[in-house]
């Protein structure tokens, strides 16, 4: 489906694009970096408006998720389109409009409707960025809201301040990609670090439940100095923000060897020491959240799987009756 863009403006024999840090310039017949969105006569129009490419029902811990609604499952949906051009991408395959795997149309009452049959009140957007897809996310959001569905973005976090704060009352939760902490590296790969910043920024301002992911990708986002910056600023925000430390594969156009295992859990102990909710993903590792009050176990997992819990249904520690710093409502 088509339909007209927001946030945009003429500009000379053109218009601009003013949903994200690229602020594409385009003439008639030109697409933007994210592929999505097009110049055709003058009018900015989004070309994947409810073109749907993945449609899944995932843990919730797939996302990943650890302290929102542990062991629940969610629906995730994709489309097409990425604001980067990341080149280990997983998800490479969605992030352009041409050539991408066949979509199915649908409508926000289409989505509303297939919430209602997937057995589950939580709603993800996710697999490619869900934030080029902003109109559709600005119509069908406050649909889903209205019927107590839960939503979140799993996102780079590359977009404007002024169309985040109009999308932010709609969300409940997001996760962040942080890909790395150097201005140059975000350049080389299609991105803008202060915008995912801001971004980080906003939804934490906003009380939006906040989790944080940092693929540690061999020769981009390895470096210690580099990650030891990242902490500082992350703990000067919030130590209590969830970070997720992600094991890289080859994939897309990158060939690098998967992050040295070793290297994973330094960066795991160098962030334990500033931030107090610490995961290694990718590795098929198990992890304990524990109560911060007594320290007895209150998630257990094995992988993205829940294998124990210990909240009550208040989400209260089952041992000490401390409330804990995961949301189960």
């Amino acid at each position: 489906m088509k339909t007209e863009a927001l946030w945009w403006h003429p500009e000379g024999d053109g218009i601009i694009c003013d949903l994200c840090p690229h602020s594409c310039f385009l003439k008639p017949g030109d697409s933007g970096f994210c592929s999505v969105r097009k110049n055709e006569g003058g009018v900015l129009m989004v070309l994947n408006y409810g073109e749907i490419s993945s449609v899944a029902i995932d843990p919730v811990e797939k996302k990943p998720l650890f302290h929102w609604h542990p062991g629940e499952p969610i629906l995730s949906l994709g489309s097409v389109g990425c604001s980067m051009n990341c080149p280990f991408c997983q998800n490479w395959r969605l992030t352009r409009f041409d050539g991408a795997p066949p979509t199915t149309d649908m409508s926000p009452s289409d989505i509303s409707d297939l919430t209602d049959r997937s057995g589950t009140d939580l709603v993800a957007f996710t697999y490619n960025e869900p934030l080029v897809s902003y109109e559709f996310l600005i119509d069908v959001l406050p649909m889903l809201r209205k019927k107590g569905k839960r939503t979140v973005l799993v996102t780079n976090g590359q977009i404007a301040q002024a169309p985040l704060k109009d999308l932010l009352p709609s969300i409940d939760c997001a996760n962040v990609d942080l890909k790395t902490f150097d201005d140059d590296t975000y350049t080389k790969i299609g991105g803008n670090l202060d915008a995912t910043k801001s971004t980080i920024k906003a939804i934490h301002e906003k009380g939006i439940h906040l989790e944080i992911s940092w693929l540690a990708v061999p020769g981009i986002s390895d470096d210690l100095e580099e990650f030891a910056r990242m902490l500082r600023w992350l703990n000067n925000l919030d130590p209590a923000i969830p970070l997720h430390i992600n094991r890289y594969y080859p994939a897309h156009r990158w060939n690098a060897p998967p992050t040295d295992e070793r290297l994973m859990d330094h960066m795991a102990d160098l962030a334990s020491s500033e931030l107090m909710r610490v995961y290694q993903g990718n590795r098929g590792l198990g992890s304990i959240t524990r109560c911060m009050s007594c320290g007895a176990p209150l998630v257990t997992r094995g992988g993205y799987r829940v294998d124990a819990m210990g909240l009550l249904e208040d989400g209260r520690c089952s041992e000490c009756g401390a409330q804990s710093d995961i949301i189960v409502h």
